[in-house]
Formats: structure tokens, C-alpha cells, sequence
């Protein structure tokens, strides 16, 4: 059995004679007649009793003809999912955020993205700086708000915002008194830094800043997360340059300082698998471009 017959006797049921259904569906009546008899055999009993002027159905047919229209129904839905699917209208999104950038992002990322696919699933997935590569790699998540972009064979990445960087100084100490903090001030101070994946020198933009103003800092501790690395410096272990967002719902204890003589600021973007054709990728990053300004 197949659509094709089904629509027929749907067709035939519904105009109550073959003259009128063949021409609903833009056909000759003597194929459409060889189509209802060959329908019938199939099934194995009659679905019709021919009467003058026209077709009745039988008790089979009756019982057949809501399920027939059941039947279409739902291929006509299949189709249109898949049509909206390949469209960008429906599907199911997940994506990944570093934690620094979710008080920073997704208050705005979110309801622009119910607003853009509003039909879309969408899920959501906190990730750390040693995580995030590996779960866009794995396609643990569609798509993630990164910081720093990853630059590897096989992620694509658009840069859609950057953060500027801050001291975070525990609120007791004299730097918390300061507008802004001279980088010569920060000469032998123990830092709290995040991981590094390169070997040797650190190639991170904090590490850059530093050897291009020739200030050497002491690495106390290497942490996974920016609210480990708060943890820490209101623990008096030291202090910690981060994006500016990490401000948003940081804990009380600490200030958020400006260098006074460094613009630099971190990347954000996003990244998802390059292999991945999703017609979900082009919207989402539109929405992060104006939710990460």
C-alpha cells in the first residue's frame, strides 16, 4: 500500500463518484477506475458498492476512510517538518557557554534566539576552558559562545564581541583603591591563571600583555573556571586579569579594576564543527553578535 493509492480512494470517498474525483486530482477517469479495482485487491474486499451516478462506500471502506485520512495527514506533517527543518524553523539546538559569558550574554542571547526560531528546541550546556573544544568536537553541543575562539583544523569560529580586561583585586587590598591599575604595578605579584594548551611560553592574550610591558608575574595557580579563579583571589592567594564580564555576579569581596595603560581586551565568538551543515548556525550567530556587544 502505498500514498499514492491512498489519495485516491480519499478522493474518490470525498467526491462520491470517480468522474468528479479524477477531476480533482487532474487525471483521465479510466486509469483512476483501474487504480480503485487494483486498491480493492489488494486490500481484499470491496471498498465501494457502484451505484447509479456515482460510488458509495462500504462498511471497509468507511472503516478505512478516517484512518486514510490519518495517514495522509500525518506524511503531510512529515513533510513539512523536514521542509522546516532544512529551513531553519525547527530542529533542536544545543549550546554550549563558557561560564564567564553567561550573565554577560545569555540574558540577551536568549530571548533573541526564542524570537528568531521561536519553533527551535533549544538546550544549553555550561562549559570550562579545559571542556569546551573537546564537547564542540564531539558535538556534545551544536554550537558555543567561546572565549578565547578556538583556532583548530576542523572548528570555524566568527569573532562576534570582545571583553576588555579587568583586575580582580580582593576589595581589602590598596589596588582596590586605584581608578585604574598601572600595569608596573602588578611587577612580582602572584597571578591566578587559566589553563594554556601550548607548550612552553604562554601564548594566552594575559601572558602577551605582560612580556610586551616586561612585567613578571608569579603563576600561584592554574584553575579550570573564572569563579575558581574569584575563589582564589578572595582567598588572598593572589590576583587574576579576566574578562570584564566576570564582574557580573561575581561574589562580594572583590573589585573589578581597569589597566591604565592596556586596551587589550579578550575575543569572543562562536564556534561549531565546520563539517556541520545546519541551517541553524547562520541565525544563532546573528543573535550572539548582538547579544555579545
Amino acid at each position: 500500500m502505498d500514498l499514492r493509492s491512498l489519495r485516491y480512494f480519499v478522493a474518490v470517498a470525498e467526491a462520491g463518484s470517480v468522474g468528479k474525483a479524477a477531476l480533482r486530482l487532474h487525471m483521465a477517469q479510466p486509469p483512476l477506475s483501474v487504480q480503485i479495482r487494483n486498491f480493492e485487491a489488494q486490500i481484499g474486499t470491496p471498498l465501494f458498492r457502484r451505484v447509479a451516478g456515482g460510488m458509495l462506500l462500504t462498511d471497509a471502506g468507511s472503516a478505512l476512510l478516517a484512518r486514510a485520512r490519518e495517514a495522509l495527514a500525518l506524511a503531510h506533517d512529515g513533510v513539512e517538518a523536514a521542509r522546516a527543518v532544512a529551513a531553519g524553523r525547527r530542529g533542536r539546538l544545543t549550546v554550549g557557554y563558557m561560564f564567564a559569558l553567561g550573565y554577560a550574554v545569555l540574558p540577551r542571547l536568549v530571548p533573541a534566539l526564542r524570537q528568531t526560531m521561536p519553533d527551535v528546541d533549544l538546550q544549553f550546556v555550561e562549559m570550562s576552558a579545559l571542556t569546551y573544544e573537546q564537547l564542540i568536537v564531539d558535538l556534545k553541543v551544536t554550537v558555543a559562545v567561546c572565549m578565547p575562539p578556538i583556532l583548530r583544523e576542523g572548528i570555524a569560529t566568527t569573532i562576534v564581541g570582545r571583553q576588555p580586561l579587568r583586575v580582580a583585586v580582593p576589595a581589602n587590598s590598596p589596588l582596590a583603591r586605584m581608578r585604574a591599575i598601572p600595569l608596573s604595578t602588578l611587577q612580582g605579584r602572584k597571578l591566578i591563571g587559566l589553563p594554556t594548551y601550548m607548550e612552553g611560553a604562554d601564548s594566552s592574550i594575559v601572558a602577551t600583555l605582560l612580556r610586551r610591558h616586561h612585567v613578571t608575574m608569579q603563576i600561584a595557580h592554574r584553575v579550570e573556571t573564572v569563579h575558581s579563579a574569584l575563589a582564589l583571589v578572595m582567598a588572598g592567594e593572589g590576583l587574576a586579569i579576566l574578562p570584564a564580564c566576570a564582574e557580573l555576579g561575581s561574589p562580594q569581596g572583590l573589585k573589578f579594576k581597569p589597566l591604565l595603560d592596556a586596551n587589550d581586551a579578550f575575543d569572543v565568538a562562536v564556534c561549531w564543527r565546520s563539517d556541520l551543515n545546519s541551517p541553524l548556525i547562520e541565525p544563532f550567530v546573528r543573535c550572539a553578535r548582538s547579544a555579545a556587544i
